[in-house]
């Protein structure tokens, strides 16, 4: 991980501007980006080059731009990347005009013996369409032509990040390439020199007049270059909406497009008849790489058009956050899955220039679903017009509304649609069919504990397989059964965070002082669970937290505090959370995907010492702001500190079994655990071997299914992918007519009471708790006419979680009949009930049903002997997925 991250460039010889070149290898930096940072950390890049001794701290800001510029000034690269009007009519006239020198050697250039572009695609790094040439090409603009000299497409040489040597290119275009298929399809590839590349960069973005000039090129026919329109796909594109991050894939069958991309199939990045997988470009790192998987966030990147706001998504905004030490003025957003209920609302972004601009919620999910949509469709070449994603089970019908609403043009898979453990759970059916597995008929009890970024759920189904004259039969019985929005991957991450903020806080705090875990939390591995089960889970925890409150005043990450202090102190201790925050991520994951690892230190990127259980975490720039008698310092050297798997799991341990503990108490003191032939662990939490663990106190062993399969030493575990998988195979399979399932959702016991007091001050109980949600229902009157009634939502013990005012207005109201009211709602608005209404009176039904999380209030009025029906509105019992906000500055 590293504070900032930038763009590598290399650079060889001088490029006559009179600034001393780098050495190969050396980063370096465009204005561009030197202009985002700050004072202070701009002096850091100039201390960790070393580039002007002492003298530094005597330079203002301009003078560190100009030394930094002048010894580690990146050569930047004109390249056509955006459409322009009237761009193309200037380049076509321009190469008309001008494009008169034809260069020898054109042999020695080997470009791709085939071509597959499609309109409307960007052209990347993942379609393998390498160039070679030992004739000093350069990054630059490449134009597709064909025989007649028109211009059939712009195009890009990038060095090949891959092969490293001299002469190596891949070709690239933006998603708008301008591509036009012309009668006459003999293309060609023309290439120029730099300066001439650069000439036609000028005169695309130009719309004055250039001064003559005689373009030297080389023209490079294409044997076959085939210019397509994007084809519509019936596959179903699935996708795990997360709350940390996001997966998403299709199963493509031989059929999926007339014609597949023959490229694509070389190179192994499509596999028919087979689950294929989105991947993504990590940017975060030095060496970019494609995962299959997206970070879930958003950042705001240009808002100067209030009408018409640009955002970076997943990595990108992860990226721009980091590039400059996490102080961009730019709004971001992280746990976008949490505004399920509240998507309507509109948010005040800020772009990192200081514009300001207010946009919807819903806009944003919606730009981040459309680009993994587009992600989707580059890799797999064809168009999705059909969706299936996976939501929580009991914000499932909430989820299905909002995607709807925000992806009109899209078909969101609802009538089959599987929630997120019901997806595990067919995984794991599948497996069974296919290994043949299970017994003909037989039923069978599965638990599925689902722990994901920000929220872990519990389900129970019993299912049933039989194996049918022409398909498999599959009836399964699920019920939610219980779960908490607030804890997750997140918190594990957190708890990391805050024992290393108590560490790096003691090793400059108080003269390198080392701090062992057992000095923080003094019980024995072995005795956590007895102490949890005896005192609580916040006894484990109580001395740690205050050593994480003692270690603010050397090391504060409560960055809202400050937001009344000055800009510099405020950014270094926003610097100081995010900084802390990435590094305890990226640790977690690499203590949990690589079970051969366990000890990390975290270092600079030069050192290569090698220790087979020891991973050095290489920190680009290190960077720290130490608070000392009331003012800050910056720390830039390495704590010499190692971190062990040992620790971060008797960190966690009591964390992990208290929500097991809380889950699974009642199923064991009913000794109904016994029952349950599979526990399945799912999510990518699940894969930390304390849940196991913990798991084991409560059931035996051999009936838990948790698997480290060995692909899960990849940058993906196979947990992450169970959900996704699932929704695929089950989607893949119905399609064929494999099998014919019969899933049934029992509706969830309500954990939570419904009251609203009468006029004399009575309070009511409409919704009991511990009531199933498809049958509870109550009614209060009030008035008509009145403009507000109140509603509390209560805890098992009677303690006020929320409170909900439903907003009355007369005009809604229209005059009904009870059948109309009974097609409607049933028995949630019994006829015995609106018979007992008198004139002038509105009573408020308050009812839940069972697909949706949370309680509807529908008014009924008897106006002059006759029923009215005033508007529905639904109240969700949790506002947001999780109410616990890690990024609140708080923390």
């Amino acid at each position: 991980m590293s504070t900032y991250s930038y763009k590598l460039h290399l650079q060889k010889g001088s490029s006559g501007d009179g600034n001393q070149r780098n050495h190969p290898g050396e980063a370096t930096y465009t204005r561009d980006e030197l202009m985002e940072m700050t004072t202070f950390q701009l002096r850091n890049i100039c201390y960790k080059e070393k580039l002007v001794g002492s003298v530094v701290n005597n330079l203002d800001r301009e003078g560190l731009l100009h030394t930094i510029l002048r010894f580690r000034g990146a050569e930047e690269n004109l390249l056509i990347e955006s459409t322009v009007p009237g761009g193309v009519e200037r380049l076509e006239a321009v190469l008309h005009k001008y494009l008169n020198t034809p260069m020898p050697g054109v042999d020695v250039i080997k470009i791709p013996a085939k071509m597959c572009l499609y309109m409307g695609l960007a052209i990347g790094r993942l379609d393998n369409y390498h160039v070679e040439s030992s004739k000093g090409l350069s990054e630059s603009n490449v134009l597709l032509v064909n025989d007649h000299m028109e211009l059939c497409g712009i195009l890009h040489l990038r060095k090949d990040k891959d092969d490293k040597r001299a002469g190596h290119f891949t070709l690239h275009a933006c998603q708008d390439a301008q591509l036009r298929k012309t009668v006459n399809q003999n293309y060609s590839l023309l290439f120029f020199r730099k300066q001439d590349s650069e000439y036609l960069y000028k005169a695309y973005h130009q719309d004055h007049p250039l001064p003559p000039v005689n373009l030297h090129y080389y023209k490079v026919p294409v044997t076959d270059l085939e210019i397509r329109e994007l084809e519509e796909t019936d596959a179903i594109l699935a996708i795990d909406f997360g709350t940390s991050s996001t997966t998403a894939g299709a199963f493509l069958d031989h059929k999926y497009v007339r014609s597949p991309s023959s490229n694509d199939l070389l190179n192994g990045r499509i596999r028919l008849n087979a689950i294929n997988y989105v991947s993504f470009p990590d940017t975060t790192q030095k060496n970019e790489e494609w995962i299959e998987v997206l970070p879930t966030a958003v950042s705001v990147a240009d808002c100067s058009s209030p009408h018409d706001v640009r955002f970076h998504i997943g990595y990108e905004a992860l990226r721009h956050m980091k590039k400059n030490g996490y102080s961009t003025n730019a709004t971001v957003f992280q746990g976008i899955k949490r505004w399920v209920n509240s998507y309507h609302k509109v948010e005040e972004v800020m772009d990192s220039q200081g514009n300001t601009a207010t946009v919807k919620r819903s806009d944003i999910l919606r730009q981040y679903l459309l680009h993994v949509i587009q992600m989707a469709e580059h890799q797999f070449k064809c168009r999705f017009r059909h969706l299936h994603i996976t939501s929580p089970v009991k914000l499932k019908t909430q989820f299905l509304e909002m995607f709807t609403e925000i992806l009109p043009e899209y078909r969101i898979e609802s009538e089959h649609a599987l929630d997120e453990g019901m997806a595990v759970l067919f995984n794991t059916i599948a497996d069974q069919i296919d290994k043949n597995s299970f017994l003909d008929g037989e039923t069978y009890q599965a638990l599925v504990i689902d722990c994901g970024g920000g929220t872990t759920d519990l389900s129970s189904c019993h299912f049933r397989i039989e194996d049918g004259h022409i398909s498999y039969r599959i009836d399964i019985d699920t019920t939610y059964e219980n779960g908490d929005t607030n804890f997750g991957g997140n918190n594990i991450t957190y708890r990391i965070m805050q024992f290393m903020k108590i560490v790096f806080a003691d090793y400059y705090g108080k003269g390198r002082q080392v701090t062992d875990i057992d000095q923080i939390i003094d019980i024995p591995g072995s005795e956590i669970f007895r102490y949890v089960d005896e005192y609580g889970v916040d006894s484990i925890y109580e001395r740690f937290e205050a050593r994480y409150r003692e270690a603010e005043a050397i090391l504060p990450t409560r960055y809202k505090e400050y937001e009344n202090k000055s800009r510099d102190e405020y950014q270094r201790v926003r610097n100081n959370f995010h900084f802390l925050w990435d590094l305890a991520d990226h640790m977690k994951k690499e203590f949990f995907r690589q079970t051969g690892i366990l000890r990390n230190r975290f270092t600079s990127d030069t050192e290569n010492r090698q220790e087979p259980d020891l991973k050095l975490t290489a920190v680009e720039r290190w960077v720290l702001s130490i608070r000392e008698d009331g003012r800050f310092r910056d720390v830039f050297d390495f704590p010499d500190v190692v971190f062990n798997a040992k620790e971060i799991n008797h960190l966690i341990k009591a964390d992990i079994y208290e929500i097991l503990r809380v889950f699974l108490d009642d199923f064991y003191q009913q000794g109904r655990l016994a029952d349950f032939s599979i526990i399945k662990l799912t999510g990518q939490s699940c894969r930390i071997d304390v849940f196991r663990e913990a798991l084991k106190e409560f059931v035996p062993g051999r009936s838990i299914e948790f698997r480290q399969k060995s692909e899960d030493a990849g940058k993906v575990p196979d947990l992450k992918l169970s959900c996704l998988r699932g929704a695929l195979r089950y989607q893949s399979a119905k399609k064929a007519g494999f099998i014919e399932a019969q899933i049934t959702n029992h509706a969830p016991i309500v954990p939570y009471s419904v009251t609203a007091f009468t006029h004399n001050k009575q309070e009511r109980v409409l919704i009991h708790s511990q009531e199933k949600l498809s049958l509870v229902h109550g009614s209060i009157s009030r008035p008509y006419g009145v403009g507000e009634v109140e509603f509390y939502l209560k805890e098992n013990d009677g303690q006020l979680r929320q409170r909900y005012l439903y907003m009355d207005e007369p005009a809604q109201y229209k005059t009904v009949l009870y059948e109309d009211i009974a097609s409607k709602y049933g028995t949630h608005i019994p006829q015995d009930e609106t018979d007992s209404i008198q004139n002038g009176e509105s009573k408020y039904f308050v009812f839940a049903s069972g697909s949706e999380w949370g309680f509807h209030v529908v008014p009924v009025a008897r106006l002059n002997e006759q029923l009215a029906l005033g508007k529905k509105v639904f109240f969700a019992f949790e506002s947001d997925l999780s109410e616990l906000d890690f990024f609140d500055g708080m923390k």
